[in-house]
């Protein structure tokens, strides 16, 4: 017995000793794994990225928004913008947001000034997103995420930090199916590094969601990704805002094939594939805290039909058709253009005058159609003196960060007008375009001469395009 128990005994003590040296293979084989995937040159890049990036980031205080689902009038940040540059143009930048109470300012996840935000899986990079997210809280802004774009191992490209395609094609390039949820993971990321971020809307454009083989937009495939960027980011936080589907309203040659029967105006006709779109989201939405639409007031063919001002009414009609559908649901502008672009999509053909002007009326515009809230397309440069259509001068310049015209409309369009204001309807000429509450008027001149305009019983003269504000 005892031998045949010593027997057994030395069977376990070999077994243990075979497993052990078996172990200590396993274990010599992961670590020469591991040491030639991180030779140079071989594997996917990291250097520079965290495994953290859900850690909050900073000091994150309260938002100035809170938790409604209208934040007022603001302005997206682009490719440059004043968190960068010299340090004196864009500390001007900064205290002038600041002095003015904040804007809502939006900055997209990747593009526009931010970078891969996650180059390989699991490893994030959100150092130029930090600093713009730092530049929107030392300027008292109310910030919003947009959720575009997608790391390019989302969309069949190739991981690592040195692999990141920036072409536009590229770019602009949908996740495939396959990595929606991935997509939806990374925007909780992003909700948990900046809890002070309540407002993300989802994807910008449908930008990769058109369906060659049917001619029209890809609306089922763009609905699951944002039912389940809703889920992930209602699960970080059930009082996040989500808000889309940021559709491009196009409008088109009433005659063209693809233009709407019923939905048309003197600015022309809506697409129609356009419209189904917006529909087949909103039926099948799994929520949704405010509306988010884009748009330019001209048509698809650079036409501005009957003219500029008149032409935003196309902003008006859109608005109603919306609501009509969403019901009480918030309406945001992400974008809204009027001015047709150049070949080079640079829009410098108008007077700094004019361009004020039919912003001005487009807003009124957007206001009347039920929106409460908008963001400006602020076309920055890096350097020079010519920058039409910018809020500021370019901040890489010591002299830079200067407000320009469009800057005083778009913040004072937000302090007169925030969300809940009670609108009043005035009486004036034709020639000129009114917004008004009880304490306030913005008149604008549409014409390019001089005229003696009257609004609300009061008599006055008014220079070519001019706009101007008065007190009630």
């Amino acid at each position: 017995m005892r031998r045949h128990g010593c027997t057994a005994e030395v069977g376990r003590v070999r077994r243990w000793r075979l497993a052990a040296l078996l172990g200590v293979a396993v274990a010599v084989l992961a670590l020469l794994a591991t040491l030639i995937h991180t030779l140079p040159g071989d594997g996917p890049d990291t250097a520079g990225t965290s495994r953290d990036g859900a850690r909050a980031y900073g000091t994150p205080g309260s938002p100035p928004g809170g938790d409604r689902p209208e934040v007022g009038w603001g302005f997206t940040h682009t490719q440059y913008s004043a968190d960068d540059g010299d340090d004196a143009a864009t500390a001007r930048v900064e205290q002038r947001v600041k002095g003015v109470g904040g804007l809502p300012q939006d900055q997209a996840m990747m593009g526009w000034g931010a970078d891969n935000p996650e180059p390989v899986k699991g490893r994030y990079d959100f150092g130029a997103m930090d600093q713009r997210v730092d530049f929107i809280r030392r300027s008292g802004g109310i910030p919003v995420v947009t959720l575009c774009c997608s790391p390019d191992w989302m969309k069949g490209g190739t991981s690592g930090v040195d692999h990141t395609d920036w072409s536009q094609a590229a770019l602009e390039r949908a996740p495939l199916p396959e990595h929606y949820a991935d997509f939806a993971a990374l925007a909780a990321t992003v909700a948990k590094r900046y809890p002070d971020v309540r407002h993300f809307i989802v994807w910008n454009e449908f930008k990769g969601f058109w369906n060659d083989a049917r001619s029209r937009w890809d609306y089922e495939g763009y609905t699951r990704l944002y039912n389940l960027v809703y889920k992930a980011l209602k699960k970080v936080d059930k009082n996040i805002m989500v808000g889309g589907p940021y559709l491009v309203m196009d409008s088109l040659d009433p005659r063209s094939s693809d233009a709407s029967p019923t939905f048309k105006g003197s600015w022309g006709a809506m697409d129609q594939r356009v419209l189904d779109a917006f529909s087949y989201w909103n039926r099948h939405k799994a929520g949704a805290d405010f509306v988010v639409v884009d748009g330019s007031s001209y048509t698809n063919d650079d036409e501005l039909l009957p003219d500029e001002f008149a032409a935003t009414d196309k902003f008006t009609a859109v608005g109603d058709w919306v609501r009509a559908r969403t019901g009480d649901l918030p309406l945001w502008w992400s974008e809204y253009y009027v001015e047709p672009a150049d070949g080079d999509d640079e829009r410098r053909g108008w007077s700094e005058t004019r361009r004020v002007a039919v912003q001005a009326a487009g807003l009124i515009a957007m206001v009347k159609g039920g929106a409460t809230s908008g963001f400006y397309w602020n076309p920055e440069k890096k350097k020079g003196t010519d920058c039409p259509g910018c809020l500021w001068t370019p901040t890489y310049d010591a002299d830079g960060g200067r407000e320009l015209p469009l800057f005083g409309l778009v913040s004072r369009f937000h302090q007169e007008f925030p969300p809940g204001t009670r609108y009043e309807t005035v009486t004036a000429d034709d020639e000129v375009r009114v917004l008004a509450d009880d304490r306030t008027a913005l008149v604008v001149n549409t014409r390019n001469r001089t005229i003696s305009a009257k609004v609300d019983g009061q008599r006055f003269a008014m220079q070519a395009y001019e706009v101007t504000w008065l007190k009630r």
